[in-house]
């Protein structure tokens, strides 16, 4: 495992965000932590309370919800060099709402929420990069997923997410790209066949 580049990718992920400084970066790693999940493996089961931000290295996960018929929904799909974790569960100190499931062998950068609130309060940087990240995750993205479910067909819902993860179509099953984009995989099926003979 190459700790040196993936810490460097986090770093990079954060300043995407806003710039911090060398002292602030040492007390980030002094508290980052790496785990290694086989395919299938679960990172957060439903009903665990979450304790930990994860940064996505290297693989690919699922977050999903399962509703009291057994119906399962793929709510997120994370994938290198996203922020994947309950937020809200972490947050709040909640049982989580969902299941984060390894879809391949993955790599994160953990790092304990409450250690990493700690050291937000003491330094204006990191807490300049957290109002940033959520800012932009939890204000623009989560309004431009909402109106795109509104405002865009399936077929639109399906480019836009290519665009954000281009290959994803060779990395996720079909059933779970199509479960997050709230259609069947039929659908999905028809979709590609569509924008193939359009190509």
């Amino acid at each position: 495992m190459d700790k040196e580049k993936y810490k460097s990718k986090f770093r990079s992920k954060i300043e995407s965000y806003a710039p911090i400084s060398d002292e602030s970066w040492a007390l980030i790693a002094s508290i980052a932590t790496f785990q290694e999940l086989e395919k299938d493996d679960f990172l957060l089961r439903d009903g665990q309370t979450a304790k930990k931000i994860h940064f996505v290295c290297k693989g690919a996960l699922r977050a999903y919800i399962t509703d009291y018929d057994g119906n399962i929904y793929t709510k997120n799909i994370f994938l290198e060099t996203d922020f994947a974790g309950s937020t809200v569960s972490y947050l709040r100190s909640t049982p989580s709402n969902f299941t984060i499931e390894a879809l391949e062998e993955t790599v994160l950068i953990n790092l304990d929420y409450k250690k990493y609130r700690q050291l937000i309060e003491q330094n204006i940087d990191l807490k300049n990069f957290y109002i940033a990240y959520l800012e932009n995750n939890w204000v623009i993205e989560k309004e431009q997923r909402e109106v795109s479910i509104v405002m865009e067909n399936a077929t639109e819902r399906y480019q836009q997410l290519l665009k954000k993860h281009p290959g994803i179509e060779q990395r996720i099953q079909k059933i779970h790209i199509a479960s997050h984009l709230g259609i069947t995989p039929t659908q999905l099926s028809r979709i590609r066949k569509s924008l193939k003979n359009n190509a």
